[in-house]
């Protein structure tokens, strides 16, 4: 692999762009190489890397698909359902808790 470019933070050149810039203004790295790098200097730790794209050689990203945000409705659907009582919460269940507030604190909801 040849080497990558470093450039030091807001230093790099027109025309690359991170992951999120390029997603951005509807953008994907495709299936280029990282074309360089970007390094903010912190104390007392490694340097923050971020890697950069050329913009003229990305792709526009993929429109979702039925499928896709049918699969994006049920995964969400899941997240939102109680296994304890199957009962859709009306949130997202944290993993911490893993049931309802309802079935989670069941006294405390009987005392108000």
């Amino acid at each position: 692999m040849a080497a990558v470019p470093v450039y030091r933070w807001r230093l790099a050149p027109d025309g690359l762009a991170t992951r999120r810039q390029l997603r951005a203004r509807g953008l994907r790295p495709g299936d280029q190489d990282v074309a360089a790098q970007v390094e903010r200097p912190r104390r007392r730790r490694g340097p923050l890397v971020a890697y950069l794209y050329s913009i003229e050689q990305a792709k526009p990203v993929r429109p979702m698909t039925p499928a896709k945000w049918a699969a994006l409705a049920k995964a969400n659907a899941a997240r939102r359902t109680c296994p304890a009582c199957r009962r859709d919460a009306e949130y997202v269940i944290p993993p911490t808790l893993g049931t309802c507030a309802t079935c989670a604190f069941p006294s405390e909801q009987r005392a108000a």
